[in-house]
C-alpha cells in the first residue's frame, strides 16, 4: 500500500512538473527576446546551409540537443562559451553567429559603408573585383580562360556526376570528382574524415583538394560536393578560376535520384526528409545562383541537357579565345 502511494505521488509530481514546463515554454515563447530569436534563426540557417542535423551540430559543438533546440527557438540564453563552440563547429567567426562580422576594424566599417544599400549586381561586381585582387594567389593560370576548368555545383541528386562525365567526354576534358580528390588528400574516406576529424577538418581538406585539382588539371570538368558552397573561402576560389554551372533540379527529383542510387535513408520519415531537403536547398540557393550558368535537369532528357550545356561551353570558349 505504501509503495502504491509513493508511485501515485511520483506520477502526480511528474505531471505537475510537465505542466509547469509547458506553461514556462508558452510564457517564454510569448516574451522571447528579439536578439535571441534572431540568433536562433542564424543558427538554423547556418546549420541548414551546411546540411547538418541538430544532432550532428550538437555533437560537433559538444552541447546537448535540448540546449541547442532552445537556442534555435529563441528561448535559450546561451553563454559566450557555448556560442563559441557552435561557431567553431560551423567554422565561422563568432561575430557572424551573433550578427555582424563587419565591425572588427576601421577598414571593415569603411568597406561596409561603401557597400551598404548597393544592388545585388553592384555587390557582385565588387566581389569579382576583389577576387581578381586577392583570390587564388599561388594557383597557376588564374587569369586564363575559365571555360578550361568547368565546375558543376548543386545538391546531391541534381545529376552532376552523370552529366559531368558525358560533358567531359563531349569536349575532350578529363572528368574529376572532388570527393575522390578529398579522399586522396586526406588519405581516407569521406565518412572517416568526418568521424575521425570532424566537419571543420573536412572543409580544410575540401579547400586543399580544390586548389590541388586546379593545379593538376589545367583542363577538366569537376563535379563538386553539394555542401562546398557553404564555405565562402572555397566558393570564392572556385568562382575565380572555374566556369561554374549550377546543375539544378526540383526537390522531388533530388529525393527520387538519391533513392535510385541506393540510399534508402530519406524514405525513413519521408515528410521530415523532404522538409529538410527543401530547407537545405533554400539556404544554399543564393550561393548556387552565383554560378556562371544554370542547367535545369528536371523533366528533361539527359541528351537535351548535355546538348544545351556543351553548346553553351563551346560558345563561351570561342568568345574568350
Amino acid at each position: 500500500m505504501h509503495v502504491q502511494w509513493v508511485l501515485e505521488l511520483s506520477l502526480a509530481v511528474n505531471r505537475a512538473l510537465d505542466t509547469k514546463a509547458v506553461i514556462a515554454a508558452v510564457d517564454a515563447e510569448a516574451g522571447r527576446d528579439p536578439f535571441l530569436v534572431a540568433l536562433g534563426e542564424r543558427v538554423r540557417r547556418l546549420r541548414a546551409r551546411r546540411g547538418m542535423t541538430r544532432k550532428e551540430l550538437a555533437g560537433a559543438a559538444r552541447v546537448s540537443e535540448r540546449h541547442l533546440a532552445n537556442l534555435e527557438h529563441g528561448v535559450g540564453n546561451a553563454s559566450i562559451l557555448v556560442l563559441l563552440q557552435i561557431a567553431r563547429a560551423f567554422n565561422c567567426v563568432l561575430a557572424e553567429l551573433v550578427g555582424d562580422v563587419t565591425t572588427s576594424s576601421p577598414e571593415w566599417l569603411l568597406i561596409r559603408e561603401l557597400l551598404e544599400q548597393r544592388s545585388e549586381a553592384d555587390l557582385q561586381r565588387a566581389r569579382e573585383a576583389l577576387s581578381s585582387l586577392f583570390v587564388g594567389n599561388g594557383i597557376a593560370g588564374s587569369s586564363r580562360n575559365k571555360t578550361k576548368q568547368i565546375a558543376l555545383i548543386g545538391l546531391r541528386g541534381a545529376g552532376k556526376s552523370t552529366l559531368g562525365r558525358l560533358l567531359a567526354a563531349e569536349i575532350g576534358y578529363p572528368f574529376v570528382e572532388l570527393s575522390k580528390e578529398i579522399e586522396r588528400v586526406a588519405g581516407c574516406g569521406i565518412l572517416e574524415i568526418h568521424s575521425l576529424y570532424g566537419s571543420t577538418a573536412y572543409r580544410r581538406y575540401e579547400r586543399r583538394a580544390l586548389e590541388e585539382a586546379l593545379q593538376l588539371y589545367p583542363e577538366m570538368v569537376l563535379a563538386t560536393p553539394g555542401g562546398l558552397v557553404s564555405e565562402p573561402a572555397t566558393m570564392n576560389v572556385m568562382l575565380a578560376h572555374c566556369f561554374t554551372v549550377w546543375v539544378r533540379a526540383t526537390p522531388e527529383d533530388h529525393m527520387a535520384r538519391v533513392v535510385a542510387q541506393g540510399d534508402l535513408r530519406p524514405m525513413v520519415g519521408s515528410k521530415e526528409a523532404m522538409a529538410d531537403l527543401k530547407r537545405i536547398l533554400a539556404s544554399r540557393e543564393a550561393f548556387y545562383s552565383k554560378a556562371d550558368y544554370v542547367c535545369f535537369t528536371s523533366n528533361r532528357s539527359l541528351e537535351a541537357c548535355l546538348e544545351e550545356l556543351s553548346g553553351h561551353i563551346r560558345q563561351m570558349a570561342e568568345q574568350a579565345a
